[in-house]
């Protein structure tokens, strides 16, 4: 059911080319980053998704870790707002940090696995916006304030 509404959503993105935003959060804990999978999607990313209206950025990270895979996040940190044009339409993505985080693994019915995976093997099928975030603070770079995903 969730692929169908996904292959819908990107019917509707075709058509109406919308302007969208969303959230990502890196957690990463003892060198590890928690990455997840989702049932409609192909590939492994940060937890995220859209943010809802009368939501700030936080409250948009903090809920998204909430539901997605049950994490109860302290002290967030924004690591930048980043675009991505594909898909047909204009995503605008905010990335937070977050090292001190508690989850109880309880995920939400779109994800299809979570895993944590060493910063320094990263795995296949990682979206590339996904990796290059995680490279560039593996690789201690200052992550850009902005830019493309």
């Amino acid at each position: 059911m969730i692929r169908l509404l996904y292959l819908g959503y990107r019917i509707y993105s075709f058509i109406f080319r919308p302007k969208t935003l969303g959230v990502r959060i890196m957690l990463i804990q003892n060198g590890q980053v928690l990455l997840v999978r989702q049932t409609y999607m192909a590939g492994w990313f940060m937890p995220g998704g859209g943010v809802k209206r009368g939501e700030t950025l936080e409250e948009a990270a903090r809920r998204e870790a909430r539901e997605e895979i049950g994490a109860e996040m302290a002290e967030l940190r924004l690591l930048g707002a980043y675009t991505h044009f594909g898909e047909h339409k204009s995503d605008h993505n905010a990335l937070f940090l977050c090292t001190d985080f508690t989850f109880s693994g309880k995920q939400d019915q779109e994800i299809a696995e979570l895993r944590f995976f060493p910063l320094d093997a990263l795995p296949e099928g990682l979206i590339p916006g996904h990796r290059r975030r995680l490279e560039e603070y593996r690789a201690g770079i200052d992550i850009p304030q902005f830019g493309e995903w």
